[in-house]
């Protein structure tokens, strides 16, 4: 069975139950906060799990918040798509926002800063603006316009509002501090002008905050407690910081009057940003740049295909909830950057299934074996487990005739050495049928094995006097009366290499596609695995994982995808 991941102490959990103790805070409040410009994927799932987990474990609560503060790259469909994504994880937010929920409070924001004077309208460009930023070893030069008068400022802010200016014509900076070391605080850009229709506010707006600002905002307006993000947002939260002090929205109830008026709870909190390393697995790519690439210019079969580390693409393959919160939980929660072999996952993913998913029988490369010594229209059914491990799973009735399909890999001609399985003249046990004997090598014109013809001892059959007559293989078969012929598509990693992106040796991550890493073959499986519904999932005996896939399977004309084999056969690769 799957045994629950124990919990491990790590540096959030100290952290949070510190400030508990110390009545620092009397709940815990996080946020899962993605945008909305492209489907979720396996890096997603650990600042899912960790942001949704942290606040069940200390009885608190925890908002998806949609950060569209990028219109023009945002979509419908990756909205709901990110919903759908969390709740497969088995996660429930207790507020859904939106960044734009706060537009109103961020241009107000704005202002106070530029009545602070901690605020300026600039008319470089955005190329200006990097000459003039500097370098990490030499600081930067302010800009001719920096010095320009609060009244001055909020006069231009209010044109650019009104939508006077083109795009990229003005940018609100904050001023801080251009010779800093922290290149994240010479005088970055608050606002700038994009002409561009919002999913939400339509053509409302004409500015759009930048993430930094809207970012911090957000969670102070939420009553955040610990703002939980990858080690990237590191060095940004100083600023992150300096943000939430200088617009201090605790003491400045007006700021956010829009909110109560428009029925928004909202008791602002000054958030604390606490910085964790990515997921990081070998064999993968997360650029969803390069994720993107892939779907379009059609190296996959779109965002869902298996083999694509997408939560919805791994979902479709038969890649578990549990086992993905057993991935994020075994590896725990650090601030040290690290690569978690592939394997790790999928042993995760293996350990789960072979706690609760139920066993059928499948023929993936099949070839006919016929009893001579049943009648040719022999039919019977054969009692068989739908779980050894677990009796609550109960038996079903597989069906049974006189000719049925095994694995052509199951039969040699000419065995090589170790093989244990059916030879000429030789012998192996039917799983739960008796032990047949191979009596006759049928063969095409071309050369090839189309047919074995066996005897079956009825003294090895169950109730026999000989049931316990040993020979060295046992294999699976299906009744070729009434097995079901399906789809089965046999997926493996989509890369061929542990670091796809490192173009060190003059490949790019295309090239290193796995031309294995999708083959389709037609097989058979018993009747109860093709009744399945969609997105059910078992271990089809001695050859691993699958789940009938949850768009193109019926019951007529099943199809399912493989999930992981039974064992890693890629360190055998050296992979």
């Amino acid at each position: 069975m799957a045994s629950e991941p124990s919990v491990v102490q790590h540096f959030i959990r100290q952290i949070i139950s510190e400030d508990l103790a110390s009545g620092k805070h009397s709940t815990i409040h996080t946020r899962f906060p993605p945008e909305p410009n492209g489907y979720l994927h396996i890096g997603h799932a650990k600042a899912i799990c960790l942001n949704f987990g942290m606040a069940a474990e200390n009885g608190g609560v925890c908002n998806l918040r949609l950060d569209d503060t990028n219109p023009g790259k945002e979509l419908p469909e990756f909205v709901q798509g990110i919903k759908d994504d969390v709740h497969w994880l088995g996660f429930e937010w207790v507020e859904l926002r939106h960044a734009s929920d706060y537009f109103e409070v961020f241009y107000r924001a704005a202002e106070k800063l530029i009545a602070k004077g901690v605020a300026y309208v600039d008319d470089l460009s955005a190329e200006q603006m990097r000459e003039y930023r500097g370098t990490l070893t030499e600081p930067g030069r302010n800009s001719p316009h920096r010095e320009r008068s609060i009244e001055e400022n909020l006069d231009l802010f209010r044109r650019m509002r009104a939508g006077e200016f083109g795009d990229g014509e003005k940018t609100l900076r904050a001023k801080i501090d251009m010779a800093a070391g922290n290149m994240n605080m010479r005088d970055p850009a608050i606002y700038r002008i994009r002409k561009v229709t919002h999913q939400n506010t339509g053509d409302t707006w004409p500015i759009y905050p930048m993430y930094d600002y809207a970012h911090c905002l957000s969670d102070a307006l939420e009553g955040i407690t610990h703002s939980l993000c990858t080690l990237e947002f590191e060095d940004h939260r100083p600023l992150y910081d300096w943000f939430v002090d200088q617009v201090d929205l605790k003491n400045d109830p007006e700021l956010w009057r829009p909110l109560v008026e428009a029925g928004l709870p909202t008791t602002p909190s000054k958030p604390r940003q606490i910085e964790f390393s990515r997921l990081n697995l070998s064999f993968n790519i997360t650029s969803k740049r390069k994720l993107a690439a892939l779907v379009n210019e059609g190296l996959v079969d779109g965002w869902d295909d298996p083999r694509m580390n997408t939560l919805r693409g791994l979902r479709r393959r038969g890649f578990t909830p549990a086992g993905i919160r057993l991935l994020i939980e075994r590896v725990g929660v650090s601030k040290q950057n690290s690569i978690i072999d592939y394997s790790v996952f999928e042993g995760c993913v293996r350990e789960d299934l072979d706690a609760h998913a139920p066993r059928r029988l499948a023929v993936l490369e099949p070839l006919k074996l016929t009893i001579t010594n049943l009648p040719a229209e022999h039919e019977e059914t054969v009692a068989m487990p739908n779980h050894p491990k677990d009796e609550s799973f109960g038996q079903r009735e597989v069906p049974f005739a006189s000719q049925v399909w095994i694995e052509a890999g199951d039969f040699a001609e000419v065995p090589p050495k170790g093989f244990k399985r059916l030879r000429p003249e030789g012998e192996v046990r039917l799983r739960g049928i008796g032990i047949v004997k191979c009596e006759d090598v049928i063969k095409n014109e071309a050369g090839e094995v189309i047919e074995l013809r066996c005897t079956l001892d009825p003294e090895t059959r169950p109730g026999g006097n000989a049931t316990d007559r040993k020979v060295k293989g046992t294999i699976h078969w299906v009744s070729a009366k009434h097995g079901v012929p399906a789809e089965i598509r046999l997926y493996d990693r989509l890369f061929a290499v542990p670091a796809p992106d490192d173009e060190s040796d003059g490949k790019t991550y295309q090239e290193h596609i796995n031309p294995e890493s999708k083959r389709v073959v037609t097989g058979y499986v018993e009747p109860a695995a093709a009744e399945a519904a969609p997105e059910t999932r078992f271990q089809f005996e001695r050859q691993g994982y699958f789940v009938t896939d949850r768009i193109d399977h019926q019951a007529e004309r099943p199809v399912f995808n493989r999930t992981v084999t039974l064992r890693d056969v890629w360190a055998r690769k050296g992979g």
